[in-house]
């Protein structure tokens, strides 16, 4: 059984990278590219030195101008229980401070030299006792400010770079990609008379360009020593000191809230969680009943009008459900008997948790009430449609097992019929209602995308609708490799059930 287990971890590594793989290819080459959302919105500023700014950071903080097997190869490293390089620091409040990033040099800085001679920072000491702190934030932000300012003025160098390049006639217009933008690789080598139209554009844009790296580049140093001085104890446990060490995966920062995605996660998680702990024991309970008797009693009124029922409510879409269930349980022209959106009432804050009565006799339903009552139609809409799946399903593997020899020879040894049913029966059709079980953990990760959208529901679904729809990678890579991760161990939890259920089923090799 251990050396069962050890395969199936083992072959569950290459199955998870293959997965990820596929959607990581498939947001890196959709249309628009990734962030696309975000950059379009950062096109519509009206100043196009921040535009170029704000899609260069984006560009470089996430890697997109890399090729994508690189970028890919960086998201694993992230995610990797094993790091490699210099630790990372750790928060207070559990936030991972990564070391400040390096700064490229500039592109063709031999063709344009720095007009004077750029004299080196003094080396920087950083403060100690509880100034460290703070003083490790304020240049933190410089750092990043003066690296964000670096970056845009090279978006500015190349499109000043192509702009000289079409004023050159044909053979330097032929060095630009086919959107007409310069790449600074193709023009090494390259003389720029100074004496050619559009050279002193070209010149000052190199020039910014310089000083602001210059400037970057100090502002690094000073928080890199700053870092190093250890304002936050370091995380991990080090296996070779600088080299490599052991630490949580980092899920990475959704640019499309400037969040870390572990933390959205975490706020929308228990969310999705409380609707489908509550849904799908309900499914079981009413479905998984429902079929034993109708099995048993086959022709039966139970079963024809059961079956009837539960095939009448699978037949009506989710969204036709949850928009009547909008317009006449919640909406207070007709019953008004339910909230229409939320999981909280306004004033929830400050309720108690029960039910209780005040002095005056007025009665307050409280937080638990509270919740119970919102979730309520979100819930309904999330349980009708699998009553007939599972009803059906328990009914046809006890009907099937029903026509088996064991049974007629139980009924011939006088066994009763109630532990010919439950005992026999029922335990030999589990499987069948084990393969649908395990199928619950991966949707209780994933969400219920259109209940959650319709009642506006802040869970797992409205969270990866929203990353879809902004193709935020992070978000769209971490929830897929939660729910990869989630399936593959139910699959696992599946075989050792059906050893549970059917003796059977064996795992030693013979």
């Amino acid at each position: 059984m251990i050396s069962y287990l050890l395969r199936r971890l083992a072959f569950m590594v290459p199955t998870v990278l293959g997965i990820t793989l596929m959607v990581f290819m498939l947001l890196a080459l959709a249309p628009g590219g990734i962030g696309a959302g975000l950059a379009g919105s950062a096109g519509q500023l009206s100043d196009t030195s921040k535009v170029a700014q704000m899609q260069a950071y984006f560009e470089d903080r996430y890697g997109l101008n890399d090729p994508v097997i690189v970028q890919y190869a960086r998201w694993l490293g992230r995610i990797s229980p094993v790091k490699f390089g210099e630790r990372d620091l750790r928060t207070p409040s559990g936030e991972r401070v990564a070391p400040p990033r390096a700064i490229d040099d500039p592109p063709l800085a031999e063709a344009f030299p720095a007009p004077t001679a750029e004299v080196a920072a003094a080396p920087y000491a950083p403060p100690a006792g509880e100034q460290l702190v703070p003083e490790f934030k304020k240049l933190q932000r410089e750092a990043e400010g003066a690296r964000r300012d670096y970056i845009g003025s090279v978006r500015q160098f190349r499109d000043a770079l192509a702009e000289w390049a079409k004023q050159q006639g044909p053979s330097m217009a032929g060095r630009l990609d086919s959107k007409g933008s310069a790449r600074t690789e193709d023009f090494r080598g390259v003389e720029f008379p100074p004496d050619s139209p559009g050279y002193a554009k070209l010149a000052a844009a190199a020039a910014a360009m310089r000083a602001k790296w210059f400037r970057a580049s100090a502002a690094r140093e000073r928080a890199l020593a700053a870092f190093r001085a250890g304002p936050y104890p370091k995380s991990g446990i080090p296996l070779l000191p600088g080299l490599v060490s052991l630490d949580t995966p980092d899920l990475g920062v959704a640019f499309s809230k400037n969040r870390p995605v572990a933390d959205l996660i975490a706020a929308a998680l228990p969310v999705t969680l409380l609707i489908n702990l509550i849904a799908f024991p309900i499914s079981y309970l009413v479905a998984v009943p429902t079929g034993i008797l109708a099995s048993v009693r086959r022709g039966g009124w139970l079963d024809v009008g059961s079956g009837f029922l539960f095939l009448g409510l699978y037949s009506v879409p989710t969204v036709l459900a949850g928009v009547f269930a909008i317009g006449f349980l919640a909406n207070r022209q007709y019953l008004g008997w339910f909230p229409v959106s939320g999981l909280h009432d306004s004033a929830a804050a400050s309720m108690t948790f029960l039910p209780h009565t005040d002095a005056a006799g007025l009665w307050h339903r409280g937080y638990l009430l509270d919740t119970a009552w919102h979730v309520a139609l979100p819930v309904l809409c999330l349980v009708y449609a699998s009553f007939a799946v599972l009803s059906k399903q328990t009914r046809a593997s006890m009907l099937d097992n029903f026509s088996a020899d064991y049974v007629r020879t139980a009924k011939a040894k006088g066994v009763p019929r109630k532990d010919v049913v439950m005992r026999h029966v029922f335990r030999n059709s589990l499987l069948p209602l084990i393969t649908m079980f395990v199928g619950v953990f991966p949707a209780m990760l994933a969400g219920s995308v259109v209940i959650e959208r319709i009642f506006t529901v802040p869970g797992m679904g409205s969270l990866i609708l929203e990353a879809i729809d902004l193709r935020d990678r992070e978000i769209i890579l971490a929830n897929t490799f939660m729910v990869a991760c989630v399936n593959l161990l139910a699959l696992l939890l599946a075989d050792i059930l059906y050893a549970a259920a059917d003796p059977r089923v064996s795992f030693n090799r013979a």
